[in-house]
């Protein structure tokens, strides 16, 4: 189960850049039920996503580069291109997704969490922006899909 909730981080709000972080590029082959292919760095998903907004299922299987390479060429829509800063917070850790075109210059945190209770009881820092879990609009997989 993925637990997370997501935030909008304004531009200015918080000096990200000093964070480790990985590079990422990611394509839907399905939406509904969403399916993935990424990369991130030298490794290489497939991801199967359940339906939900906070909280929903989700499976991670590791492809060859060939295979990635192979898949990202049926990906409908939009190839998503980020770089995932690592903030550590506490017990947590923000990954800090800095967008490329075209959907530059959104900059949107996830905290992941273990339960319910405690993604609920989380309270955001305040260099975190508008909360955005609950908006379909901010999800990768819907954001793909986008005609721009």
């Amino acid at each position: 189960m993925e637990i997370e909730r997501k935030f909008l981080i304004e531009k200015d709000a918080f000096d990200y850049k000093k964070y480790p972080y990985k590079e990422l590029v990611q394509g839907y082959l399905n939406t509904a039920p969403v399916v993935r292919v990424r990369r991130e760095g030298d490794e290489y998903y497939l991801t199967y996503k359940g339906s939900g907004l906070m909280i929903r299922e989700e499976h991670n299987l590791p492809l060859t580069k060939e295979a990635f390479e192979h898949l990202i060429k049926k990906a409908d829509g939009n190839i998503i291109k980020k770089k995932r800063f690592f903030v550590p917070l506490g017990d947590l850790t923000v990954e800090l997704d800095e967008f490329a075109p075209p959907f530059a210059p959104l900059l949107m945190a996830e905290v992941e969490f273990a339960t319910k209770e405690a993604a609920e009881n989380f309270t955001p820092p305040m260099w975190f922006g508008k909360e955005v879990t609950n908006d379909p609009e901010y999800h990768n997989s819907n954001m793909a899909s986008k005609v721009l």
